[in-house]
């Protein structure tokens, strides 16, 4: 099976054109106010609007009410939601219930957080399994624990995250087998600007 290949915390049109052309099978866009990657509905809405048909197109949301969540998915055309806060099983059950057949729900969680019951949410509910970060919610370049990763990995779709980049990309596929990978500052200059030759470094080493 392929692998799932993200790229996340898109702000501009040239880095979404990149990543595609690549071989990116989605592109998160970061909706979140306190995140260096932060974007807006509208901007989000013209990079999504010319990114190719058949890659996915995430919107990655904390703590927000499912209203403000529902309006940003209709506006940009929004492929997926990613829950990056304190969303419970039964919040992503609704998010699902409100959102059309055709959107996926991921739910990141950290694995260090002893508050997270992964058995708890539906099967269909993707996890994105991430370094347990409190503050920043992830994009900190912190890898997560790879053995704990492959334990979740071996019962349900999972998409690992967490300090992803050309060079360990390998070695992580082949130590927790995931169903797909979420990579971010792994692949830029700085917060929200992607390096087209990290990025191209990344495939390459993905293909390898």
């Amino acid at each position: 099976m392929k692998l799932f290949v993200k790229i996340c915390g898109i702000t501009r049109p040239q880095d979404a054109d990149v990543a595609a052309g690549l071989g990116a099978s989605a592109l998160g866009f970061i909706f979140w106010p306190n995140s260096p990657r932060c974007v807006s509905a509208a901007a989000a809405k013209a990079i999504a609007a010319q990114v190719p048909a058949g890659v996915t197109k995430v919107g990655v949301f904390v703590d927000e009410p499912v209203e403000e969540i529902m309006r940003i998915v209709n506006e940009v055309g929004l492929d997926a939601v990613q829950l990056h806060g304190h969303e419970t099983p039964a919040f992503c059950r609704e998010v699902k219930a409100r959102a059309s057949e055709s959107v996926s729900v991921i739910k990141a969680i950290g694995l260090d957080d002893e508050s997270v019951k992964v058995a708890q949410f539906d099967p269909e509910v993707l996890l994105l399994v991430d370094a347990h970060d409190p503050a920043k919610r992830g994009g900190t370049g912190r890898t997560a624990n790879w053995d704990a990763a492959r334990d979740i990995a071996a019962s349900r779709r999972t998409i690992l995250a967490g300090g992803l980049n050309a060079a360990n990309i390998k070695l992580a596929i082949r130590s927790v087998r995931p169903y797909g990978v979420d990579v971010s500052s792994g692949v830029e200059s700085s917060p929200g600007i992607k390096d087209p030759n990290r990025l191209r470094t990344f495939f390459e080493a993905l293909h390898d």
